[in-house]
């Protein structure tokens, strides 16, 4: 089994890159002038942004393997695992790196805004594949933090370093809402496969045994990560997973109403609610009347 490097600090990383620690809480690492290096498998206490310029190799990314194509941003949040297995062989990387520590944004806005970049919690597979004119934007970004790194410490650096990486971050959001658009028939067919597994999911007895849909269990079902996958149904449906996953329910329980025969406490146990009272609790929320009145009326 191949070990995994602790990386807690900037320091540590620049050292094992033969790179000047100019920043302790920030660092823009030029590959093309770090030294040959053996591949290892990494675990970060910071923030890291990776882009590469060239194809290396099958990257380990969290319990994934991905192939890492040119052009490819790559997002990791403190405690995630990447790097590629060691064959024992030295490599010289080339790309760019962006890393900043927790530390680094405390007390600042962005601190307050890092739970909108979703993509530090997306999987492998839905890096983002940047465009040559994209990709100019994303080095000029580097470059300004790199500039302002080079720059005597004041008391302007915390903010002009972190605003840039802010400024950054939003290149990040308008790139990937593009990539979302670009991959449209991608994600339709996501959409199609999430609503068949919603279909097949009310159609057995899972909702019984496991309970309620969750907007995890559907992502690990579609092999996304739950973020990914709320983001891009947010984009596609103009609501978010959860509330598709309750119109879906809101769905099959009329169509289940119908049938006389069943109780509202059956329906309810049927479609995976521990009690009814909160199953007649979501109907009249999303639809006004209570599962008894629904039927009476209808």
């Amino acid at each position: 089994m191949n070990e995994i490097l602790k990386l807690d600090n900037i320091f540590q990383y620049n050292d094992m890159m033969g790179q000047e620690t100019l920043h302790p809480l920030v660092s823009v690492v030029d590959f093309s002038k770090c030294k040959p290096m053996l591949h290892s498998l990494q675990r970060f206490g910071f923030y890291a942004v990776f882009l590469k310029d060239v194809k290396c190799g099958d990257i380990r990314y969290g319990r994934n393997y991905y192939d890492y194509q040119e052009g490819t941003l790559v997002f990791l949040a403190p405690g995630q695992v990447v790097g590629i297995v060691n064959n024992g062989e030295y490599f010289q990387p080339k790309g760019w790196a962006l890393l900043f520590h927790p530390d680094l944004i405390r007390g600042t806005s962005l601190v307050r805004e890092m739970k909108n970049y979703t993509f530090f919690s997306y999987e492998s597979n839905e890096a983002l594949h940047l465009s040559e004119q994209e990709r100019k934007v994303i080095l000029d970004c580097f470059h300004n933090i790199e500039s302002e790194l080079q720059h005597a410490i004041d008391k302007h650096s915390k903010t002009l370093i972190v605003n840039n990486i802010e400024l950054f971050l939003n290149y990040c959001v308008r790139f990937y809402d593009r990539q979302f658009i670009t991959r449209s028939h991608v994600n339709k067919d996501i959409l199609t496969r999430f609503e068949n597994l919603l279909n097949d999911y009310f159609q057995s007895e899972k909702p019984q045994i496991i309970g309620l849909p969750s907007v995890q269990y559907c992502a690990d079902s579609l092999h996304l990560s739950p973020n990914y996958f709320g983001d891009l149904i947010k984009k596609e449906t103009g609501n978010s997973a959860q509330e598709y996953i309750q119109a879906k329910l809101i769905g099959v329980a009329k169509d289940r109403i119908f049938d006389t025969s069943l109780s509202v406490s059956e329906i309810a146990y049927s479609l995976g609610f521990k009690y009814p009272q909160h199953f007649s609790r979501l109907f009249k929320q999303k639809v006004g009347v209570t599962p008894n009145e629904y039927r009476m009326r209808n």
